[in-house]
């Protein structure tokens, strides 16, 4: 069987990872979470204390940047940092927003877009993200567009925050949230949008197991699997 490559974009917050990741340990996919791979860029801009809105700054760091994607012995994606594992590191609301600012810049896509395809190339991937249908795998053979309204994806993230034990005030995490979803929308390069061939699910209402389903059936009509 040829591989198959699933895209999934959406807002901030959609659960796009959660959901990924559960399609993929159905199907046997690769999952790549493209949003760890900004954040972690972002985080290498942090560690050189660059300003997340100094573009110059960004674009000089970067041949210096060593970004590299592991899977442990659950098929989870790990991102490590110069040989250090910062998976965990990358998930504060200040990493949210240096992932939006930097991802916003052409020369960073740029430098990721060879990192992300060469996946798909290799296996049979489900890729998150914000323009992954639209600009990294144009032709995906499934691209799904997952959205929610703001404070539901915010009371989501939220709760993940605790569980991983960043206690966050709620309206810090829609603030980012709404933040994200400004920046990512109206910036130049790549915007978030869905494609014009994308399938739209709305999970505002459904539960984690409803969202799975939908998307598996959208996956099933258009590839068979």
């Amino acid at each position: 069987m040829n591989n198959i490559s699933v895209a999934i974009d959406g807002p901030s917050g959609a659960g796009k990872s959660t959901l990924a990741r559960a399609i993929a340990a159905k199907h046997k996919f690769i999952y790549v979470d493209t949003g760890a791979i900004y954040r972690t860029v972002g985080l290498a801009a942090q560690y050189a204390k660059v300003d997340s809105k100094d573009k110059e700054g960004i674009i000089a760091i970067l041949p210096d940047v060593k970004i590299e994607m592991r899977y442990d012995d659950e098929g989870v994606q790990r991102m490590f940092l110069g040989g250090k594992d910062v998976s965990a590191e990358i998930r504060t609301p200040l990493s949210s927003i240096y992932a939006s600012d930097v991802s916003a810049i052409p020369e960073v896509r740029s430098f990721l877009m060879d990192m992300q395809r060469d996946m798909a190339k290799k296996y049979s991937v489900i890729m998150d993200g914000r323009d992954i249908g639209t600009v990294v795998l144009p032709n995906a053979d499934v691209k799904i567009f997952l959205t929610a309204e703001a404070k539901a994806r915010a009371q989501r993230r939220f709760l993940e925050l605790q569980q991983k034990g960043i206690p966050t005030p709620f309206e810090e995490v829609l603030r980012d949230i709404e933040y994200r979803d400004a920046q990512d929308s109206s910036r130049a390069a790549a915007p978030l949008k869905a494609a014009d061939d994308a399938v739209l699910l709305d999970n505002t209402s459904l539960s984690f197991d409803e969202s799975v389903e939908m998307a598996n059936r959208i996956i099933k009509e258009k590839t068979g699997i």
